[in-house]
């Protein structure tokens, strides 16, 4: 179970997605209380019935959001810290439409058993719909960028043209008292290690690491180019070295073919990546 729970997971990380996410999680809990009519919704009579739920779907809604929009800036989210989020999501809509049921509908008093009523009814409805939620979501982008991986590597595969051919651009690299120069198409990529750098480059036909002291944003400055970009919070990478890539639920990985490991693409950094080397190839 703890290990399922450190799997990563793919947080919203675009303003858009969580306001999107977030109207559609509203608008999922009010459909389900006007076509269920869970927890004795259906017994009750009123003439603005329909009117009075829809608050439930603004809380809910409204929450999600605010969850969402705190954790945009959190690294390494997983599983467990997924499941957190929706406990607290669940937790706060339900002091929240406890508060609004007493006051504006049932106009009960105020007491720890009433809310624990409450508390066990949005438990009820909010699992079925959190569940909908992650698992569709996850499922959504795990086959979006499984295909688009597809498609882009086949193209690599059955072309070979540069983004731009720029072969000629010497790249000047200076950086506690050490001043590199290295032609673009030689430049591979460059991994952050906290202050230090270590860039990947090609020198007489031979792969050289490089490791300087140099953060990685100091560094994009004096490298970027129009194929070579950050592509995730500790990677530089030349798109013309990219043979292969894979897509998963939590974005894509490129391989090349002078090195042996994976290089990440956050998903932050897809809408860059992704048309550059989708047009790249064509």
């Amino acid at each position: 179970m703890f290990s399922f729970a450190a799997y990563s997971y793919p947080k919203s990380e675009s303003y858009k997605e969580i306001l999107l996410s977030s109207i559609a999680a509203g608008l999922l809990t009010y459909l389900f209380l006007i076509v269920f009519q869970p927890f004795g919704t259906e017994n009750f009579r009123h003439q603005y019935k329909y009117l009075l739920l829809f608050p439930y779907s603004v809380i809910f809604g409204s929450v999600f959001f605010a969850a969402n929009l705190s954790i945009i800036h959190f690294r390494n989210w997983n599983i467990g810290s997924e499941l957190l989020k929706v406990a607290g999501i669940l937790f706060s809509a339900s002091i929240l439409s406890y508060f609004y049921n007493s006051l504006f509908i049932s106009h009960v008093t105020l007491s720890f058993g009433n809310y624990l009523y409450m508390f066990l009814y949005c438990l009820a409805l909010g699992i079925p719909i959190s569940t909908i939620y992650i698992l569709s979501r996850y499922i959504y982008l795990k086959k979006t960028h499984e295909k688009t991986a597809n498609e882009i590597s086949r193209q690599l595969a059955d072309h070979d043209n540069p983004i731009v051919a720029t072969f000629n651009k010497i790249l000047n690299i200076s950086a506690n008292n050490m001043d590199l120069q290295i032609h673009e198409e030689n430049f591979i990529c460059a991994q952050s290690m906290e202050n230090y750098c270590s860039i990947y480059f090609l020198e007489n036909g031979q792969v050289r690491k490089l490791v300087v002291r140099i953060s990685l944003l100091n560094l994009l400055e004096q490298v970027q180019t129009d194929s070579i970009k950050k592509c995730h919070r500790s990677y530089i990478v030349n798109l013309n070295q990219v043979k292969n890539l894979k897509g998963n639920a939590q974005g894509y990985r490129l391989f090349l073919s002078e090195i042996d490991f994976e290089i990440p693409v956050s998903r932050s950094f897809i809408s860059l990546i992704i048309p550059k080397l989708r047009s790249s190839k064509i």
